[in-house]
């Protein structure tokens, strides 16, 4: 239970606990293991409680009525997903398998509902993280409206960079779940890296991306335009 309570005090999700608060979490949370590509919750399926992600990736996404899979986000260890269940009591609002072998842990709704009545500061935590959410989704959304491929790859690479912290990005997902994630096909993405490459914006090597000029990136990112 130590070790577990020591990963959740570096999940955004539960970021400024004291140390019984992340004991009391560790207590209720069950640790589950997905083969890639194993389905672990289906839009509309009983919202029984919410995950973090310890190892791997996990694609949240949604399909539309004539078949076409949008990814919403690609979640990676420290991040959680499925938290809405928890307080509307509704279904899960997407679908979420497991884009690599991963582990996750589990927080059954009503556990954790429990823990919340007894500590509102749990509560508070996850409503500042749910409403970060909604505005990554608004940009989502903003970004397939309004802006073109490169200025949606440029800015994806820019939160990639910034998370890993050294401008190296490593890319765990393949190239098709990139482009879905993005809007767009793998062929157009393939073009892109290159125009990217050629232009010494980026450097990539198999899954490995490194930003060489991230200037260069934040304006591609911001206009949103084609690359000519």
């Amino acid at each position: 239970m130590a070790d577990v309570a020591g990963q959740l005090a570096g999940i955004s999700l539960f970021s400024g606990l004291l140390r019984a608060q992340y004991e009391a979490l560790a207590r209720i949370g069950v640790k589950r293991s997905f083969r890639k590509g194993e389905r672990i919750f289906s839009e509309g399926d009983e919202g029984t409680g919410f995950y973090v992600v310890c190892g791997g990736r996990v694609k949240i996404f949604m399909v539309s009525t004539e078949g076409k899979e949008q990814i919403l986000h690609l979640c990676g260890p420290g991040e959680s997903f499925g938290e809405v269940s928890v307080f509307t009591g509704q279904g899960f609002p997407a679908d979420a398998v497991a884009a690599l072998p991963s582990t996750v842990l589990f927080f059954p709704r009503m556990a954790f509902s429990s823990l919340i009545r007894q500590d509102p500061a749990l509560a508070l935590n996850m409503m500042a993280q749910l409403s970060q959410r909604l505005r990554q989704f608004a940009g989502l959304i903003e970004d397939l409206s309004l802006k073109e491929v490169p200025g949606r790859l440029a800015k994806y690479l820019l939160y990639l960079g910034g998370r890993d912290g050294n401008g190296t990005v490593d890319l765990d997902v393949s190239k098709g779940q990139l482009a879905a994630l993005l809007g767009t096909i793998p062929e157009t993405l393939s073009r892109i890296l290159a125009k990217l490459n050629r232009r010494g914006l980026i450097r990539s090597h198999g899954a490995q991306i490194r930003i060489l000029d991230r200037r260069g990136l934040e304006e591609i990112a911001l206009e949103g335009k084609r690359l000519p």
